[in-house]
């Protein structure tokens, strides 16, 4: 199906300046739709403390490429962190405790618990940022239940477990 018209009569130039234009709107459609919660969000708060500088235009550009469906790849690293800590100070707490029982080994890998939870909570009131009238911190009951409680709960005690599984009886007895 042809118009008549030739390749050098295409519009190019106003072709490429409208999809500019669009990916400009579209992004600040949706800063203007996300970054406040972006501000407050922990991660946020986190890259603020680690960085000394907000990153809310980034994240609202991970929001936005989401929106294409495209996967934004954070790093894993950061949501590993937790649980290996957690799971090598159950570990540590369940050798240094010589645990040989399963369930031994589990409640002795918990313990560490309360120390974990002490700081996710006082985290909450330190990692508070405030920039101009807006202010961020992580959810104090997510802190708690999550960071504080559930985190240290299981993966302490499966280095816990860990110890006991690979402890031989006999040589903890003797």
């Amino acid at each position: 199906m042809s118009t008549g018209r030739s390749d050098a009569e295409r519009p190019y130039a106003v072709g490429a300046a409208a999809g500019f234009l669009a990916w400009l709107v579209g992004y600040v459609l949706t800063y203007l739709l996300t970054a406040t919660e972006l501000d407050d969000s922990a991660l946020n708060a986190f890259i603020q403390l680690a960085e000394g500088e907000s990153a809310t235009y980034e994240l609202v550009g991970w929001v936005f490429y989401n929106a294409h469906f495209v996967d934004v790849r954070y790093t894993v690293l950061l949501f590993l962190l937790p649980p290996l800590l957690l799971f090598a100070a159950g570990l540590a707490v369940g050798r240094y405790r010589g645990s040989a029982d399963t369930a031994e080994g589990a409640v002795t890998g918990a313990l560490v618990l309360p120390g974990y939870l002490v700081l996710s909570v006082a985290g909450v009131f330190l990692f508070k940022v405030t920039v101009g009238n807006a202010s961020g911190r992580p959810d104090l009951l997510a802190a708690i239940v999550l960071a504080g409680f559930l985190y240290p709960a299981v993966f302490g005690a499966v280095g816990g477990v860990v110890v006991a599984a690979t402890t031989d009886e006999r040589s903890v007895l003797s």
